[in-house]
């Protein structure tokens, strides 16, 4: 017979003595589904612990990953979307541009900083899919262009981080303009001989992959990123065919040529920081 009999049956703690898990904790993996406490999580550069998932992350987590004690001082940061076309889709585009503001704290897909990277001097701008899905428009173009233009002006490298859906429609032809103008700016870049290297993280599509995204003196990306111009989902209805295993991916990327290497998240600063100084 056991030494411990209940006497009383079921929860007798009162609802006001009962604690909940704080929100924010806990972080569960989309991928494999497995829970780690958010702390742990951040550690490990927003990376799972148990599958090594690499969770979508914007601008302010990069700077803090790769920057020197997480210190860097902002380019532009006030430059705002205008409405050169007055566009207006189920909402004017100055509404979603104010909206999308207030519910990101970005002004635009793109923020521009530099600083040091294991104490090399360094500009960076990274693309935030969280503002219109990482669209390119006017102001990312115009924040990737005035950053290479101080990356010329100081003699340092510069870094692209790319995660975008592609050209903003919002803004049309102004837009696709972009293009053409960040691959002039990369082109001053490669004459002045200042390394430049190109981050595609996921996902990295259309007219951003069609121009500076893959204008990298080293074109790199993140393990299973999704890479390319139109989604497979489009490929495959045009074409009338079943795509091949993995298509898109970073790993079949780069088995066809298109990469220099994938880097792991955790890695990403070293790697870098490596790479630069066998450059200079």
């Amino acid at each position: 017979m056991s030494w411990f009999k209940r006497t009383d049956k079921g929860i007798q703690t009162p609802t006001e003595m009962k604690r909940e898990a704080p929100d924010g904790l806990w972080y569960q993996c989309p991928n494999c589904k497995k829970a780690m406490h958010t702390r742990e999580h951040k550690l490990n550069a927003f990376t799972c612990i148990n599958c090594n998932y690499h969770e979508k992350i914007g601008s302010e987590a990069y700077f803090q990953i790769l920057f020197d004690e997480g210190e860097y001082t902002e380019l532009d940061e006030n430059l705002r979307s205008g409405d050169p076309l007055k566009f207006t889709d189920t909402k004017s585009y100055v509404d979603r541009v104010r909206a999308t503001e207030k519910k990101s704290g970005l002004k635009d897909a793109a923020r521009t900083a530099y600083g040091k990277m294991d104490e090399l001097d360094i500009v960076i701008t990274c693309m935030d899919f969280s503002f219109i899905g990482g669209s390119m428009g006017s102001v990312v173009g115009e924040k990737i262009a005035r950053g290479i233009d101080y990356a010329l002006k100081h003699k340092m490298p510069f870094l692209m981080i790319s995660k975008s859906g592609g050209a903003r429609m919002m803004e049309a032809g102004f837009s696709l303009m972009q293009m053409a103008k960040t691959s002039a700016r990369l082109a001053q870049l490669s004459e002045a001989g200042l390394p430049y290297i190109s981050l595609l993280t996921d996902p990295t599509t259309g007219g951003v992959t069609a121009s500076y995204a893959m204008l990298g003196d080293f074109n790199i990306s993140e393990p299973e990123a999704l890479i390319g111009f139109a989604g497979p989902r489009v490929i495959k209805e045009t074409i009338g065919k079943e795509l091949p295993k993995g298509f898109q991916t970073a790993e079949f990327v780069l088995d066809h040529g298109f990469l220099d290497f994938i880097v792991d998240r955790k890695d990403l600063k070293d790697k870098l920081a490596s790479l630069l100084k066998m450059l200079q």
